[in-house]
């Protein structure tokens, strides 16, 4: 194989690799919804959460509380957004169609950590669903 068709594969490759519309869509709205706790204003949320939102937290364990509708979802989220002396440090997001990962290391306000993925889903631009699971102690 010589080097221009080497470069017209590598590029076919790239193409192919592209994110398709509804995953680049997914990735607007998590980083939309990750800004929201990065910049601790939750003021956003009204604008990414669907009114048939469910989540499921990750505490009390074992297997956390769901809070189901818009309103319960946004209290949940604005509460930890707005903690004050806690953070969040984004390690990575990946989206495929109209799911989501956001893995998270949190930070409480007495500097302990908690490692953790959320498992999202979109629909129709807006949050459906968010399932909180962390590492063990």
């Amino acid at each position: 194989m010589n080097n221009h068709e080497l470069g017209a594969r590598t590029l076919e490759s790239a193409i192919e690799n592209l994110p398709d519309e509804k995953s680049s869509e997914t990735v607007e709205i998590m980083r939309r919804f990750n800004d929201v706790f990065q910049r601790h204003d939750p003021s956003e949320l009204n604008n990414l959460i669907a009114e048939n939102c469910v989540i499921e937290k990750i505490t009390p364990g074992p297997d956390g509380d769901r809070w189901i509708g818009r309103d319960a979802c946004i209290e949940n989220w604005k509460a930890i957004a707005t903690e004050p002396g806690a953070h969040f440090d984004l390690e990575e997001t990946f989206a495929a169609g109209d799911r989501a990962i956001i893995r998270w290391c949190y930070w409480s306000s007495e500097g302990r950590s908690t490692r953790g993925v959320n498992l999202m889903r979109v629909r129709d631009g807006l949050i459906v669903e968010a399932m909180g699971y962390v590492k063990g102690r």
